[in-house]
């Protein structure tokens, strides 16, 4: 299943989602990872998470993205949770390429039975309409 943190940029998400990392990091028995596009963060999760600098893999489009997001499954299969913060960026997203974006983050997640937590920056009224029900937090 999927999980969408949305808002638009400086609302906070990305506190909103390292606070249900750490939280949720307490109770989980499987490995979390949490997907960025910098280290800006590392020091605020638990040393319990597995942080990912999204930059460092030369990760240039969408495809390239899922690909990546699937290799780290594959390599862990005790993976529990991911959480991508800075979706748009991390993912190479455009706003016309939202929806499918979310369909393969979907299809990943309903695949491989982890759930993903998303940071979407944009309003909650802009969220795609197949995927407004997967809104745990509108900031």
């Amino acid at each position: 299943m999927i999980h969408i943190i949305a808002g638009d940029k400086g609302k906070g998400k990305t506190k909103a989602l390292i606070d249900k990392v750490n939280n949720e990091v307490k109770v989980v028995s499987g490995t979390v990872v949490f997907l960025d596009n910098n280290n800006k963060h590392l020091y605020e999760l638990s040393n319990r998470v597995k942080m990912i600098n999204c930059t460092s893999y030369g990760i240039s489009k969408l495809d390239s993205f899922t690909g990546f997001v699937r290799g780290i499954i594959s390599q862990n299969s005790d993976i529990e949770k991911i959480y991508i913060d800075n979706f748009k960026t991390v993912a190479y997203v455009g706003e016309s390429h939202i929806v499918e974006a979310l369909d393969e983050i979907k299809n990943i997640s309903d695949m491989f039975n982890v759930d993903i937590v998303i940071c979407l920056a944009t309003d909650v009224n802009d969220v795609p309409e197949d995927f407004k029900d997967c809104v745990i937090a509108a900031l």
